[in-house]
């Protein structure tokens, strides 16, 4: 199993940092980065992230609204990602527990430190997914595993799932319904594509393509979805972004 963290931290270096401390953790991956509490309660809304490593400096002013971004999101999800506060010092930790974050790790990073909040973290969000998917054809009922999808097309209101297999399987179901219901493996890369990460061997940015099955087949991404082009090559090769 992967799980995707969120970092927000407007200091780069910092970043870096924070990014530098996961290199020994690869079930775990990177899905953005905010710079800001627009930015970081858009990205949390977007990108679902299973944690949110926010750090507070305590020589800025705005620290209290660094801890608003965790209080701002109670407005729209019933259930919020598990929020690790990085900070140089302790005085912030009781307002911290109060805001709701789950742990608190002091600055610079110790990795030893950083496993022990990793492990908290996997025995209270055990992983529930479903890994099998029902494609729907009028009567036709078919359970597919979602490890073998490849890919899906939309064909206006409907959906074609492409699989490991060769076979193509039709869903009467919009593109945009699997996109909300799928995990967090598949992204939408195009108005008409989602991908499974799991499955890309190459992508070209200067083609704007993206290789699945061992090159075997190449869809376009737009620049639209950019952004998840970008969360694809830091999931599977984090040290070449």
């Amino acid at each position: 199993m992967q799980y995707s963290y969120l970092i927000i931290d407007d200091n780069e270096a910092h970043v870096q940092e924070t990014l530098s401390a996961f290199e020994g953790f690869p079930e775990y991956y990177c899905v953005g980065i905010a710079g800001n509490k627009a930015d970081a309660v858009n990205k949390i809304l977007e990108l679902k992230p299973h944690i949110v490593f926010l750090e507070v400096n305590p020589k800025k002013k705005n620290t209290g609204l660094s801890l608003a971004v965790i209080t701002d999101l109670y407005q729209y999800l019933d259930r919020l990602p598990y929020f690790v506060i990085l900070t140089a010092t302790q005085k912030f930790a009781f307002d911290a527990i109060k805001a709701g974050a789950q742990d608190y790790l002091l600055k610079p990073l110790d990795r030893f430190e950083l496993r022990k909040t990793l492990f908290r973290f996997q025995k209270t969000n055990p992983e529930t997914v479903n890994d099998t998917i029902c494609i729907r054809s009028y009567g036709d009922y078919q359970f597919i595993s979602l490890h073998d999808i490849v890919y899906l097309q939309a064909d206006n209101n409907t959906t074609d799932f492409y699989l490991t297999s060769g076979r193509k399987l039709t869903a009467y179901k919009t593109l945009k319904h699997y996109e909300a219901n799928l995990p967090l493996f598949f992204y939408r890369i195009h108005n008409s594509y989602i991908v499974n990460s799991n499955h890309v061997s190459r992508i070209n940015t200067g083609k704007s393509l993206c290789y699945l099955n061992n090159g075997e087949v190449s869809i376009s991404f737009s620049k639209t979805f950019k952004d998840n082009i970008d969360t694809i090559i830091r999931k599977i090769a984090p040290e070449y972004l």
